[in-house]
């Protein structure tokens, strides 16, 4: 099955191979893609679906050295050649809208931009910048309501955006500790106002921009990204995580989004998502279902014929071989990735790992 097409609501794809959101660090002049980023998705375009490094919607959401923006005209157009890159060899690409939140150290941030989140608290840990080496994470300000509707136009503008640069959709990043899941997640989340004490509560800004993004490009383009019970960023599960997650996507559903995308960092030695819980959230989404997390040729097969998925996302794998899924298709070996090389400016280890020959 994972070789077959399939049709992503209106978009159809050439197999059910997704390439994860890979965060590369390549942004390297004011957060703009460039030429050396077209080339990198375009090699990795046979892919059924890519879906694009988190890309903030907003000066406030640059968090990290050199990740890209999308919320002015020269991002338009940087990322007009990444999309043409890529549908010039048959591919489908779709942005993941990341704003980092807390997940920030102010020296990544351009001139004028803060580090905002749900809560005071300041993220545990530290964040690498290029100017000052790895430093402790920005203590942030809580949001008030006006930075909330604020942030809720940012989206809905890098939206619109994404449709102008050529993209065939949207993902929001509700994942890994960012700013939409330091709504969500309760042990982040410290607000006892309309934006947090309840479950009803800590969902409303995703289900917010949700709409927000629907309404602008309509929601047969906009897909989410959920990691219930991780732990990336200071997350982690808490009382009622389940149903929250349960009735959140309830929810999603009723909206018609594009789809639902649950990550499992279960194999990197995180608490997993459970398995009942992975089968609730699918059923209760009537849609295209990825999963994602440390998934080979194998277990993708098993989760797309037993009904876990419809679609199933790569991530590492990717880094290494720009080759993929023809890769898979013969059995062949895969290129080793060099983590020394994920964040580094420049072509190395991004853009000259080998493809098979002939």
């Amino acid at each position: 099955m994972l070789f077959e097409p399939f049709f992503l609501r209106n978009i159809p794809l050439a197999n059910r191979v997704v390439m994860s959101p890979l965060t590369r660090s390549r942004a390297v002049d004011h957060n703009t893609p460039n030429p050396l980023m077209a080339t990198y998705y375009a090699q990795r375009a046979t892919a059924g679906l890519i879906v694009t490094e988190g890309t903030s919607p907003s000066p406030n959401g640059l968090g990290y050295a050199r990740i890209p923006g999308l919320f002015n005209d020269a991002h338009v157009q940087g990322w007009k050649r990444v999309t043409s890159a890529v549908h010039a060899q048959g591919g489908k690409i779709v942005v993941q809208l990341m704003h980092t939140g807390r997940v920030a150290h102010q020296a990544n941030l351009p001139a004028g931009a803060e580090v905002l989140s749900a809560s005071a608290e300041a993220c545990p840990g530290e964040m690498y910048t290029d100017s000052q080496g790895s430093q402790p994470h920005t203590p942030p300000r809580a949001m008030t309501e006006a930075d909330i509707q604020a942030v809720i136009g940012e989206y809905a503008t890098a939206a619109r955006l994404a449709i102008e640069a050529g993209f065939d959709g949207i993902e929001l990043h509700a994942a890994n500790g960012y700013l939409l899941e330091q709504f969500l997640n309760a042990n982040i989340n410290r607000r006892t106002d309309g934006y947090g004490a309840t479950a009803e509560g800590r969902n409303r800004l995703v289900l917010e921009v949700a709409r927000a993004t629907a309404k602008e490009i309509g929601a047969e383009r906009v897909g989410i990204r959920l990691s219930p019970h991780g732990v990336v960023n200071s997350a982690g599960a808490f009382d009622g995580v389940d149903g929250q997650y349960l009735a959140l996507v309830k929810a999603l559903s009723a909206l018609g989004l594009l789809y639902v995308h649950v990550l499992d960092h279960s194999t990197m030695g995180t608490p997993p998502v459970p398995a009942q819980l992975k089968a609730d959230l699918k059923a209760a989404f009537d849609g295209p279902f990825i999963l994602a997390g440390g998934l080979d040729k194998a277990g993708a097969e098993r989760a797309l014929e037993g009904g876990l998925a419809d679609l199933t996302a790569f991530g590492r794998a990717f880094i290494a071989n720009p080759d993929l899924v023809e890769r898979m298709r013969q059995g062949a070996p895969l290129n080793a990735p060099d983590p020394a090389t994920f964040y580094t400016p420049g072509a190395q280890g991004y853009t000259d790992y080998p493809a098979l020959a002939g």
